[in-house]
């Protein structure tokens, strides 16, 4: 009787080990098939007087700062530039083995005008999406330049020739990042070229507030979904801000509290339905003013954790407000 229970018990010492080893294995990134691909999240470094604009970039310890954070609840994130933060980046994942995989972005300026800059991104994100292949699982043409507002914008028929030539080059997949109303009405031709689609979903910049948040970014997805049936979809942005000013959005729609149910509910959602959303942002940016769009992050500028964050940050907890107050 005491061997069989012996035997009984190395046997659920040894299901338990099984267990946990399966729920320890990393999740096989694939952003070409519609998969949730784990938890996904936008990430710029840049703090007070840094600027992308101007060349200041975040330094390497204050990059490894931030990946410490961000590796402990996130295994994917997206980066926006092929420039020295982004390789800074992929050197501190690599040098550090910190376990998390990037969408590597190139960034594009408006053309006429920029053809010269955007050559030159396009050569160095090549360059170091082949040096990082064993990070970068992807790579982003473009971001938001097709979009009928972009203050960017670049022809759709240059665009197809920027994919391919990255295409030729490196062994990742390609996208583009785009507005839900792009990829949903007038996408065809490109859809054609990328490997997957990246749409993103503002429900905030459509004048909704939180009650009818989740809804909308459904009915962008489906109305994506709808248009491009045999393309992978990805978010590659979808947030919600802590703070907002203008009529742009619904009265006092920024705030930490709705920021908190638009995580939950969005995060639950992409994974119940296998999608792969990364989340903007991680942390928020003063370079893009004091406005709503200095306040996208899930931490605040001094990496504090905002309310969304604090059950999986008690160390990071603030010590005062981390976004402003209405005054009115």
């Amino acid at each position: 009787m005491k061997k069989m229970m012996t035997l009984l018990s190395i046997g659920m010492i040894l299901i338990l080990l099984v267990g946990c080893e399966i729920s320890s294995q990393k999740i096989q990134i694939d952003l070409t098939k519609q998969q949730w691909n784990g938890r996904a999240i936008s990430y710029s470094g840049y703090r007070e007087g840094q600027n992308p604009q101007k060349h200041i970039y975040p330094s390497q310890d204050e990059i490894l700062e931030d990946l410490k954070i961000l590796e402990k609840n996130w295994g994917l994130i997206r980066i926006y530039g092929a420039d020295q933060h982004s390789e800074d980046v992929l050197q501190v994942i690599r040098r550090e083995k910190i376990h998390v995989k990037v969408m590597l972005g190139i960034w594009l300026d408006g053309e006429p005008g920029y053809e010269a800059d955007n050559a030159k991104q396009i050569e160095t994100g090549i360059r170091l999406a082949n040096e990082y292949s064993d990070i970068v699982v992807a790579v982003n043409v473009g971001n938001e330049i097709l979009a009928s507002w972009s203050n960017h914008k670049v022809p759709e028929e240059t665009v197809i020739q920027y994919i391919q030539k990255v295409q030729a080059e490196i062994e990742q997949p390609v996208t583009v990042a785009d507005d839900v109303i792009y990829w949903r009405e007038h996408s065809a031709k490109l859809a054609e070229v990328v490997d997957f689609v990246c749409m993103h979903s503002y429900p905030m910049w459509a004048k909704q507030d939180i009650d009818s948040a989740m809804s909308m970014t459904k009915d962008h997805f489906q109305s994506v979904r709808d248009f491009l049936p045999d393309k992978t979809i990805v978010i590659s942005e979808a947030g919600w801000a802590t703070y907002s000013v203008g009529d742009l959005h619904a009265p006092k729609a920024g705030d930490e509290v709705k920021q908190i149910r638009y995580f939950n509910e969005l995060m639950e959602w992409a994974e119940a339905n296998g999608i792969t959303v990364f989340f903007f942002e991680d942390f928020d940016e003063p370079w893009k003013g004091s406005g709503t769009e200095g306040h996208w992050g899930l931490f605040s500028e001094g990496r504090k954790a905002k309310p969304a964050m604090q059950k999986w940050y008690p160390d990071l907890m603030p010590d005062g407000p981390t976004s402003p107050f209405y005054t009115d």
